[in-house]
């Protein structure tokens, strides 16, 4: 029997229970907190997804990004699910000085937190006024700030220039800047992408130096200041999708509809 292929959330959400192995489900899919699990149940029944499910959920958890890309990431980046992670953390960044916390489901630079120093943010957990689980990380000082979008054959790279603040986000005044997306830069986000089970993304990264430290991953992103637009990543994600498909099932058919939304 021919595998069923999903296609939007509505059908995905109404034939949840009767997908079987086999099955696939193209594109992401939506998801309310504390439902990550659905995920699981359905790797676990031999469902398929595209994009991965590790993808999708990395995508949501930049907690989960350190778990898997630490490797990848700026020195002492940490992940910090309870007060023992952060009391094993007070000794690591005892001298570092300014530190950032970066909460686990913001986007936008609106969840980027900047504290004086490790104690300044015990104090605020324990306070309650920190909400487990965060990233925690040294702040890195005098790094530029690059977002590489690699969408199948299309790709782009840009600076992200903010010299009124540290958060280079275009949504926080950043303004965007030409920059070269050089092999070695291509070849480490293949790495990253392969590692997480990214087929496309937005990545973004910290420069210090001679080096590039993975910030963020993510399928989709804000396109504001890179040469793509919206119809861009639309028609190239589609490409994807199909490719992956076809080299699934033999054929790429499967039911009609919009990607999951």
């Amino acid at each position: 029997m021919a595998p069923r292929i999903i296609r939007d959330n509505a059908t995905l959400r109404r034939e949840f229970h009767r997908l079987r192995s086999g099955d696939i489900v193209v594109g992401r899919i939506r998801l309310r907190p504390g439902e990550e699990g659905l995920l699981l149940d359905l790797v676990s029944r031999g469902v398929r997804i595209l994009p991965s499910a590790t993808a999708q959920l990395c995508s949501r958890s930049k907690v989960l990004q350190v778990h898997l890309l630490s490797e990848f990431m700026g020195p002492d980046t940490r992940a910090i699910h309870d007060r023992h992670d952060l009391a094993a953390a007070l000794s690591l960044y005892g001298a570092t000085g300014r530190v950032i916390c970066k909460l686990d489901r913001a986007n936008a630079g609106t969840g980027i937190l900047s504290f004086a120093s490790i104690e300044d943010v015990h104090t605020q957990a324990t306070l309650g006024h920190l909400s487990y689980p965060f990233v925690l990380q040294p702040f890195y000082a005098g790094c530029r700030d690059i977002r590489v979008v690699i969408l199948g054959r299309r790709t782009d790279c840009y600076e992200r220039v903010n010299p009124d603040n540290f958060r280079h986000n275009l949504h926080c005044g950043g303004q965007p800047r030409p920059w070269p997306l050089a092999k070695t830069l291509r070849d480490l986000c293949e790495r990253i992408m392969a590692r997480a089970g990214f087929p496309y993304a937005h990545l973004d990264f910290l420069v210090h130096g001679q080096d590039y430290w993975l910030s963020e991953i993510n399928l989709r992103g804000g396109l504001r200041g890179s040469t793509l637009d919206q119809r861009d990543y639309q028609q190239e994600v589609a490409r994807v999708h199909a490719r992956m498909l076809a080299e699934m099932t033999g054929t790429g058919a499967g039911e009609s509809g919009a990607p999951p939304r």
